[in-house]
């Protein structure tokens, strides 16, 4: 059958490049080894939110319930129902995407892709048939995984990676963390709040290296009064597998220490998933190099998302997607590359971020003006009783334009849209505080920091 695209890979990158071009009329073809939605819906974005909301639930009847004016005689959880839930979840929204699919007429092949030449794709499925797709573009859509400790491989019981951390049938009674990143650290609250002792190494000064160095302090000061043990600056020396439990050593500026737990969840980065047969050129990093219409070196053949290179999103994927689309099929379009996004933290508190950092326009000698507001002063957070966290606006001395917006607290993943639209509409510090924000909201505390950042901040 001939195609005008075969898309490999079922991802975010992946099933919107596929519905995109569908409906811009071409015929598509998407291959998939697993289900529709890729790591992001399956074992990634969508199902450890779902845990992150039973845990935060359950954590707050425990500790919180008196506050709320509630008693419990006795409160549980059921680790499998809690577990189950998640995965109903993400299995309604793959269903979901395959009735889009069908809707916009995207031929769902399910099996291993190959790349035979620009024009072909070979696919082999589960039970070892295969099929070779004729098609006119090529999209490589096929994401990344975690990356392994090469002392310490996963086992999938002792040592595990993210995916196994969704899924394991009991839950542990202590867990030691390597990687402090957004994986690492939601994982770390998931585990905590139902009890499981959680110790959290990062070989960086602190937790979420890539964001705000406030941001990490806040986390940790956050973290450690929920009971987490956070090890920063620690870099890991020795490892030992048992098979049932496991024995990590560490080294700081404090000296030597043996963190003994159940189970180790590695939370180190990702690595390439690549499809067979012919490859085009990488990175020096080992991801497929693109140019800026997001071409390989291969003639009509294309990459987005994670396989791609960082920043390793799933919002970013879908981005790159429908650019890269309307580049090959819509005339006189010009794709966009990344440029302005958010990045966000589903934790307790939530960290979202987006622009630079303090420390980058330091390093870049830029001046700014810096504006906070905590959610202590927020009326909306106290009446919620989600008082943790701030509100971190920057603006440029010279011309008040926004350069970047920091936040941890409630909502924190919600509310940095609008200051990525800032971003990108090159909003200055007059327009947010031009801007009527809703009471009581947690916004307010945008349009309170932008005050802050001139030092007239009204409730604080």
């Amino acid at each position: 059958m001939s195609y005008d695209l075969v898309v490999i890979g079922g991802g975010p990158g992946g099933y919107v490049a596929a519905i995109r071009a569908g409906q811009l009329g071409k015929k598509v073809a998407c291959v998939e080894a697993e289900r529709v939605g890729g790591t992001c819906l399956n074992w990634g974005c969508i199902p450890t939110k779902a845990l992150l909301k039973n845990a935060h639930l359950f954590h707050t009847l425990k500790h919180r319930a008196k506050e709320f004016g509630m008693a419990f005689d006795n409160l549980s959880y059921d680790w499998e129902a809690v577990i189950g839930r998640s995965r109903k979840v993400s299995d309604r929204l793959s269903g979901g995407v395959e009735f889009l699919f069908k809707k916009n007429k995207v031929d769902y092949v399910r099996g291993h892709g190959s790349i035979v030449d620009s024009a072909h794709v070979e696919v082999k499925a589960e039970d070892g048939s295969t099929q070779v797709l004729e098609t006119a573009n090529i999209i490589i859509a096929t994401g990344g995984k975690s990356r392994e400790l090469p002392e310490l491989p996963s086992n999938g019981r002792s040592v595990i990676s993210s995916r196994e951390a969704m899924v394991l049938p009991t839950q542990p009674e202590s867990m030691v963390i390597i990687g402090a990143g957004a994986i690492g650290v939601e994982f770390a609250y998931i585990y905590s709040a139902f009890g499981t002792k959680v110790t959290l190494v990062e070989m960086m000064p602190r937790l979420v290296p890539v964001e705000d160095d406030e941001i990490g302090d806040s986390l940790k000061k956050s973290y450690s009064r929920q009971g987490i043990k956070c090890l920063t600056d620690t870099r890991v020396t020795a490892t030992e597998d048992r098979g049932d439990s496991v024995s990590v050593t560490v080294e700081n500026a404090k000296g030597s220490e043996v963190i003994e737990a159940a189970v180790c969840l590695v939370a180190i980065g990702v690595e390439p998933v690549l499809p067979g047969g012919q490859l085009p050129e990488f990175t020096d990093r080992g991801w497929i190099q693109i140019g800026d219409r997001y071409q390989t070196s291969m003639s009509g053949v294309y990459a987005v998302g994670d396989i791609a290179g960082p920043p390793w999103l799933a919002h970013t994927a879908m981005f790159e997607a429908t650019q890269c689309v309307e580049g090959i099929f819509v005339e006189g379009a010009e794709p966009k590359r990344v440029d302005v996004f958010p990045g966000c933290t589903y934790c307790y508190p939530e960290i979202a971020s987006v622009g630079k950092t303090e420390r980058e326009l330091k390093e870049e000698g830029v001046a700014c003006k810096v504006g906070k507001f905590p959610y202590q002063a927020l009326g909306k957070a106290q009446a919620t009783a989600e008082t943790d966290g701030f509100i971190k606006l920057l603006f440029g001395e010279e011309h008040g334009e926004l350069l970047g917006a920091h936040i941890i607290g409630a909502n924190a993943t919600d509310l940095i849209a609008e200051m990525g639209l800032g971003l990108t509409l090159e909003a200055t510090i007059e327009d947010f505080h031009a801007t009527i924000h809703a009471h009581p909201t947690l916004t307010e505390g945008v349009h309170e920091a932008s005050l802050d950042a001139e030092g007239h901040a009204i409730h604080f």
